[in-house]
């Protein structure tokens, strides 16, 4: 009817269609409702599909900002509704304790995951993947300054030289002058004496959650979930050595493009060179 009108008047159109005149310009409010958002939507779908799934409607509404886009979270979440699209649900994590093997630390950090700038606040954990009934195990250091990921190592087995590799690629990052307080599980791997000693002998001082409690290192119990629900659980692998390169990929990209909504819409690394640069 909307076509027609330019060539007939409205009452005869409506007259000829049965159709009331407040239900005509109800639908073209609709249609105009629907239309309003028509681009924002390709936009949504784009950056969705860019990220291969990974982003929910927050950080959605993150990019969105940052191509110029200025729209409200909750308006993107209706229209990712409307479009069906969803981000996927996280899973649970490989549990490293095995009781007390040796000596526990105290809790330093105890829950206060904020830091003023780089390398002041460590955490670690260990996870483990599984691939046609064979196990790969990642052994990470996050910067609780920007959830950066500092350094990582993998191994097919959940040994002490796993760990020892990823402090050697942490340590190789401290500036002069830098101590940080590196915070772990009371895994048994952190209770070792033979890791008390690497600490120590880099200006490390050691920090521990209390037993049986996850939340008291949330950072990396968060990192965990989302690389397994972003990268891991929505891929098939043939190999645990298209797993290790496929993890290389994922890490740099939450590293250097995947933003954060808790750094203004940053990269870890934008948001660390933007702090350098201050």
């Amino acid at each position: 009817m909307i076509e027609l009108r330019p060539k007939f008047p409205l009452p005869a159109l409506l007259r000829a269609a049965g159709l009331p005149r407040s239900t005509f310009y109800y639908q073209q409010a609709a249609l105009a409702a629907e239309d309003k958002y028509a681009a924002t939507k390709d936009l949504i779908k784009s950056i969705f599909d860019q990220h291969k799934g990974r982003y929910g409607y927050r950080r959605i509404t993150a990019a969105l900002r940052r191509q110029g886009t200025v729209i409200n979270h909750k308006t993107v979440q209706r229209l990712m509704d409307e479009l069906q699209l969803k981000s996927i649900v996280r899973p649970k994590k490989y549990r490293s304790y095995r009781g007390q093997v040796g000596k526990a630390a105290p809790n330093l950090l105890d829950r206060n995951f904020r830091a003023s700038g780089p390398n002041q606040k460590w955490a670690t954990d260990v996870t483990e993947f599984k691939v046609d009934g064979k196990k790969l195990y990642l052994s990470p250091v996050v910067d609780l300054f920007n959830g950066e990921i500092v350094a990582y190592a993998t191994s097919r087995s959940p040994l002490f030289t796993m760990v020892g590799a990823m402090l050697n690629r942490a340590f190789a990052k401290l500036r002069p002058g830098d101590r940080p307080v590196l915070h772990s599980d009371q895994g048994w791997q952190y209770q070792m004496e033979q890791y008390r000693q690497r600490l120590t002998a880099n200006a490390v001082t050691q920090s521990m959650s209390r037993k049986g409690n996850c939340l008291d290192n949330a950072v990396v119990e968060s990192f965990f979930g989302t690389l397994k629900s972003e990268y891991f659980h929505v891929n098939r692998f043939s190999s645990l050595d298209e797993l290790e390169a496929g993890l290389r990929g994922y890490i740099r990209y939450y590293n250097h493009d995947r933003i954060r909504c808790g750094l203004g819409g940053m990269s870890p690394v934008e948001y660390r060179e933007l702090a350098a640069s201050a």
